[in-house]
């Protein structure tokens, strides 16, 4: 089939816009120096025990190896900044428990990756294509480097994409085609001189501009390490139980940053702004149903309870808290019981 390029690249954006994107761009497959970064990165161990990241190893740079044929790659983003109790008030009151905002509502993997299909249909039946694969955060991607080839923003000095119009909430997701689109042009970054992200990260995990240890990074410590949290951490998590937006909150840019206009990111069973002690008193059958739909679900029961546990130990001194802790002193999961108890010599009562 006979296409247009140009023109078929201009009606993705508009089915983009119509799906709930708020961008679209093109990007091209060759990535060789954000390819030696990764490696850098890998060999300094700094992905901690997140293996599949080294396990993949180069192929997220090289997108011809994932899908063979690529010629293209079309970035999408879709904002997710929730309309939700203040972030800053949350942090500051230390019995109530900071959930990254991204995992307030549904789990954007369902939302972004039904959207980003329906795309790539329409592109296939537009264009008669074949060779094409839609992910979302489900494929060995190097998805921001991607998104800024495609002029969707530029890598900010926390690592996260930036754009100058909408902050950094929002997701990505990609579909690989080996349709010859025209690419677009990246865009000049925009951090200059500011270090605001840097200082104000808990656990100074952002040991360089442009360079994260996520070793030391509270959602991975939070979300992607199985095991006891280093007790090196465990003050500066404060009562972060999912995630941390800090780098985000102070980023200048976004003060641009829109309220979502997608119902599903917004929140669900109070998660902008819960209690500890109820969320400690959860079984894991109502852990299991409430976070069903839900992207925590992943990290599993015990996870959460390690993290709350964690967070009640930074949290004012109560008879509510102690007694919540005292609870599940014996708990029968290793790791939440050594955080129970590490909680309750915090709190004067080990």
């Amino acid at each position: 089939m006979s296409i247009d390029p140009a023109g078929l690249a201009a009606q993705l954006r508009l089915w983009g816009r119509e799906l709930g994107f708020q961008k679209v761009g093109i990007a091209g497959v060759e990535l060789p120096e954000d390819e030696r970064r990764l490696h850098d990165w890998l060999a300094a161990g700094r992905h901690g025990e997140m293996h599949y990241m080294a396990r993949h190893g180069a192929r997220r740079a090289r997108p011809r190896e994932i899908v063979p044929g690529t010629l293209r790659v079309v970035c999408a983003r879709m904002d997710y900044w929730p309309a939700a109790a203040d972030a800053g008030s949350v942090l500051q009151d230390g019995t109530r428990g900071y959930v990254s905002r991204y995992a307030v509502g549904r789990d954007y993997h369902r939302v972004v990756r039904h959207r980003l299909a329906r795309l790539a249909d329409r592109l296939a039946e537009a264009a008669g294509a074949e060779g094409y694969r839609a992910f979302t955060d489900s494929a060995p991607v190097l998805e921001k480097a991607l998104a800024r080839d495609a002029g969707l923003g530029w890598i900010g000095k926390h690592t996260n994409l930036l754009d100058r119009h909408d902050g950094s909430w929002f997701f990505l997701g990609e579909i690989f085609t080996d349709l010859p689109l025209p690419v677009d042009a990246p865009v000049s970054a925009h951090c200059g001189t500011c270090t605001a992200c840097i200082d104000v990260c808990p656990t100074r995990a952002i040991v360089a501009p442009y360079e994260l240890d996520a070793r030391r990074c509270i959602s991975y410590l939070t979300i992607e390490l199985d095991g006891p949290i280093p007790e090196e951490f465990r003050r500066a998590i404060a009562n972060r139980i999912y995630g941390c937006d800090d780098c985000q909150l102070v980023c200048p840019w976004n003060r641009y940053a829109k309220v979502t206009t997608e119902p599903g990111f917004h929140p669900r069973h109070g998660l902008d702004a819960p209690r500890l002690v109820e969320l400690f008193r959860w079984t894991e059958r109502q852990f299991l149903d409430r976070m069903a739909g839900s992207a925590i679900r992943r990290i599993g029961y015990e996870r959460w309870s390690r993290n709350v546990a964690i967070a009640l130990g930074n949290a004012p001194r109560t008879p509510e808290v102690v007694a919540a802790l005292e609870r599940r002193r014996e708990d029968s999961r290793a790791v939440v019981r050594s955080s129970v108890q590490w909680a309750l010599a915090e709190r004067g009562s080990g």
